[in-house]
């Protein structure tokens, strides 16, 4: 999709000719082989899924190994040059855009399963492994990888730590924080730790709990450790038709008021669908103003005595057609549409806005109702595909930025999508992270003591402020407040922290 520029926040400056110095000495160190300089290559890499910031690096390294990162880390650190770490780019937050004057660390060629464990449900891995690839190499075995974004096939290991990313099994699995035991971490010095392990529950500080969902701001991960899950006994999937949005909504709140804990719950409405046939032929009811997929795991028994609850509610609720899948290639065939739903968006429009904002659950029918009236009143479409177990929306708010003013509806309609969120108890993020898109937002859920805080733990792991600098954290100035102007005494001012990013 097209999509305009934004620039990206601003990093210490370092000193005049230290990329160009920089880059010799690591052509010496890590070899030339693995740079990248020329500026048609290095535009690859200038933004991530979010489209809307694009910033082209001064210099990419793709990095093969763990000591590759460290000495470019420390390199880096030496001149004085800001890093950005890099996966697989499937990001939606703007939290891999690179700094214009600094260096770009690609990890997309460390993807090596170092060890699959399976007496000890473990695996270890390089931090490009692609999510889908550790279930690949577990089926075998009778285990499987639970966190499960939709862009699984592609994204990488390392960026799921980074974002603390989830999918559609985490109402009850959790996010990937719930299965990483261990890290290898290269910090914003260079220096390269291990934190943790295969143990479940190590002694001491949870700095692996920090690090996950963290944003790759706190240093490089170079070495995952990840519990691996018995596959379950039976597995069943069925997809639901309504009318609509809110009677899908219900049928969600019916299900988990009754004590069932699916695996799976997920939502698509009309728009949603229509891009999702259109891309996939994806063959969901005709007619239908919203499905609602829920998926039972665990004994065959009761696996069978949930789906017939499930099955009740959702008649209950108006569901007017019910399907099960019969076998693994049906199941395949409901979840297509879901998992395709935020690439098949643009088919239906050239442009738009990957939302990400929660809310609880018993606020889903009013919040999207709410959502429903922005959208008609400014005019811009709005495709809503959510993780309804756990109230996680991810409303797409579509334009075409070749009409002079759409852009602009649809920032301001995505602006208030999130202040829907907030107003209902929620939050501004659910899985895709913070990066560059929402820093505006983190004022609006976080006061400036949170923020001050926030920046102190940052301090910390990355004194220096080189480590992927102005992502999650807003400085005064990204507040909507001109520089040098800071109403009150910011703690962030006072500490005199904010000049450091």
């Amino acid at each position: 999709m097209t999509a305009p520029v934004r620039a990206a926040a601003t990093a210490p400056v370092a000193a005049p000719g230290a990329v160009a110095r920089l880059t010799e000495r690591l052509a010496s160190l890590v070899g030339a082989d693995k740079l990248i300089t020329d500026p048609v290559e290095l535009a690859t890499y200038e933004c991530d899924g979010l489209m809307q910031y694009r910033v082209v690096p001064a210099l990419a390294v793709a990095v093969r190994t763990a000591d590759d990162v460290r000495t470019v880390v420390r390199e880096c650190a030496a001149a004085h040059v800001p890093f950005v770490a890099r996966g697989a780019g499937t990001g939606l937050s703007g939290g891999a855009v690179p700094q214009a004057a600094g260096v770009l660390v690609v990890l997309a060629k460390m993807r090596q399963l170092i060890e699959l464990d399976v007496p000890n449900q473990r695996a270890v891995l390089e931090p490009g492994v692609a999510n889908l690839d550790i279930t690949r190499a577990a089926a075998g075995h009778g285990h499987y990888y639970a966190p499960d974004p939709s862009s699984q096939q592609v994204c990488s290991i390392g960026g799921n730590v980074a974002e603390n990313s989830g999918g559609a099994h985490c109402l009850k699995y959790g996010f990937t924080t719930n299965h990483v035991t261990g890290l290898d971490l290269v910090t914003p010095q260079g220096e390269l730790v291990e934190l943790g392990g295969k143990a479940a529950d190590p002694p001491g500080y949870d700095l692996i709990g920090a690090l996950v969902g963290s944003e790759g701001t706190l240093g490089i991960v170079t070495r995952v450790t990840v519990r691996l899950l018995r596959a379950p006994e039976a597995v069943q999937t069925v997809l639901a038709a309504f009318d609509g949005t809110a009677g899908a909504g219900a049928a969600v709140s019916s299900i988990i008021a009754a004590g069932l804990v699916p695996a799976a719950l997920e939502i698509m409405d009309a728009l949603a669908i229509a891009a999702a046939e259109a891309t996939v032929k994806c063959d969901y009811p005709p007619g239908a103003g919203a499905v609602l997929i829920v998926e039972l795991d665990g004994p065959a028994v009761d696996v069978a005595a949930g789906l017939e609850e499930v099955e009740r509610h959702c008649t209950d609720a108006g569901a007017f057609e019910i399907r099960r899948a019969a076998d693994a290639v049906e199941r395949a065939r409901i979840w297509v549409g879901r998992k395709s739903a935020f690439a098949a968006v643009g088919r239906i429009s050239p442009d738009y806005i990957v939302q990400d904002g929660v809310v609880p659950r018993t606020a889903l029918e009013e919040v999207l109702s709410e959502i429903g009236a922005l959208s008609a009143a400014a005019g811009v479409r709005v495709a809503n595909v959510f993780h309804a177990g756990d109230g996680n929306l991810h409303p797409l708010v579509l334009f075409d930025a070749r009409v002079d003013g759409e852009l602009a509806r649809a920032e301001e309609v995505s602006g208030r999508i999130l202040d829907l969120c907030l107003a209902h108890g929620g939050s501004i993020t659910g899985e895709h992270g913070v990066g560059l898109d929402k820093l505006k937002a983190m004022p609006k859920m976080f006061g400036p003591d949170d923020l001050a805080t926030m920046m102190l733990l940052k301090r910390a792991f990355d004194p220096q402020g080189l480590c992927n600098p102005g992502k999650v954290v807003p400085m005064p100035r990204l507040c909507g407040e001109p520089a040098g102007h800071h109403s009150g005494a910011h703690p962030l001012v006072e500490s005199g922290l904010a000049e450091l990013f």
